[in-house]
């Protein structure tokens, strides 16, 4: 009798990247250990030390206009940002083998340009760019550009797809063994013609990254992505969303893994769960601020609510579903639906105005030892609420450091992350295939 030897399948892997998040109620920007958020050593000590426990890339927002709050600029938020492309190049400098993220909007972009900015990027790093394709649809950014907030809410997605199917388009008009050729794209929203200046790139194309819940951003995901940087708060919603977004990709001829989702967290550490607990609530605090606090409701109920205390009750009053009493930040999908939600809330915890902000604006977070932090994205990857995590850290330039010392380690010594870069190239980190060239 022939006996088959057993094969013992390796676990799947976790895929890490670093948020560098800006001046604004994700970071901690009056502690002490902050830093600046202009100045280039910040970026390169962040993205030094995400190279250092092998990530696959850092990654950049962006806003093209500062947040407005009752028609002022609100001083205890984003206070500026260099361009992302710029910052980006300097890194190339610096670094290696870490993967180079940037958020550019395409919507106030044409596809040309910013597919020459990324094929020079990738060229640079040989091989380790990434574009965040974001949309804008709003007049209040609009009004910085030209074209000042024409767009439709219902086109941006439709001007999206289109830009990208055009700018790979200009990637792929050099042949593989680099010899330009012509292009011409006809199309609703763009139409140009005219010769490429960069060949190839050294992944064949930047890795392309989209950030959208909406079943219009799922779709174009799943269309059209490598990456899905996506926000959920629980186990159960990601594993919904990632069900959702996977499945929709045999449609386009792609499979699973052709699409990873990577969920922005934020985590903190502790010797002992309690005392990791202890210092989350800490964080939570100092990030939502009474100041805050009032902000984050003014934003759903869209008045004044000055003459509140943070640590009263909420509001009786209804919410102004047409308020632009906020400027520049994502605006409230269904404002007295959330104005119940929370109430609710408050209502069954007896929570004040501030702490019900606290509860509700939480990031998906992992809170505990280092050895509890690492079993608990162990867990969530093996159970497909997503492929690995963006971490945005509390700090800047210094909050990734106690993760890289303490839980990297420990996920190696599990079996589920690299202990060496294999590869050179950002696809490669993420198991990503090169794309086929359509001359």
């Amino acid at each position: 009798m022939t006996h088959r030897p057993h094969l013992t399948r390796s676990p799947k892997q976790v895929h890490l990247a670093a948020h560098f998040p800006g001046v604004n109620n994700t970071t901690v920007w009056s502690d002490p250990r902050s830093g600046s958020h202009i100045d280039f050593s910040s970026f390169a000590a962040l993205a030094c030390t995400a190279e250092r426990g092998l990530f696959d890339f850092f990654f950049l927002a962006e806003g093209l206009r500062l947040r407005e709050h009752k028609g002022r600029i609100h001083d205890l938020d984003v206070v500026g940002r260099p361009e992302s492309l710029t910052v980006l190049t300097a890194l190339a400098a610096v670094t290696d083998r870490l993967g180079l993220a940037g958020t550019v909007n395409a919507t106030f972009n044409e596809p040309f340009e910013l597919a020459r900015r990324f094929a020079s990027l990738d060229h640079l790093s040989a091989g380790r760019a990434a574009w965040n394709v974001v949309t804008t649809s709003d007049a209040f950014t609009g009004e910085n550009f030209r074209r000042g907030g024409y767009l439709d809410r219902a086109d941006r997605y439709t001007r999206a797809a289109e830009f990208l199917a055009t700018a790979r388009e200009l990637w792929d008009s050099w042949t593989p063994d680099g010899r330009p050729r012509p292009f011409a794209h006809h199309g609703e929203h763009f139409t140009i013609e005219g010769e490429f200046t960069l060949p190839r790139s050294p992944q064949g194309h930047p890795v392309v990254i989209q950030a959208g819940d909406s079943p219009e951003g799922r779709e174009f995901a799943a269309s059209a992505a490598d990456v899905v940087f996506t926000r959920h708060g629980t186990l159960e919603a990601g594993r919904e969303f990632y069900a959702d977004v996977k499945g929709r990709l045999a449609k386009y001829g792609r499979a699973a893994d052709d699409l990873k989702i990577m969920p922005g967290v934020t985590y903190v550490l502790g010797d002992t769960a309690a005392e990791a607990q202890e210092k989350a609530n800490e964080i939570r605090r100092r990030q939502v601020s009474p100041q805050n606090a009032i902000l984050a409701l003014e934003q759903v109920w869209g008045v004044d609510l000055s003459a509140y205390d943070p640590d009263g009750p909420l509001p009786d009053i209804d919410p102004d579903p047409e308020s632009q009493l906020v400027q520049g930040r994502v605006k409230i999908g269904d404002p007295v639906a959330v104005a119940a939600k929370w109430r609710a809330l408050s209502e069954a915890k007896g929570l004040s105005i501030r702490q019900t902000v606290i509860e509700t604006t939480a990031r998906q977070s992992f809170i505990g030892t280092p050895g509890q932090v690492a079993a608990d994205l162990t867990e969530s990857v093996r159970t497909e609420a997503a492929d690995g995590f963006i971490l945005v850290p509390h700090l800047t330039p210094g909050g990734l450091d106690d993760f890289v010392d303490k839980v990297v380690p420990l996920l190696q010594e599990r079996g589920v992350y690299r202990t060496e870069y294999e590869g050179t190239t950002l696809r490669s980190h993420l198991g990503l295939p090169e794309p086929v060239w359509k001359g």
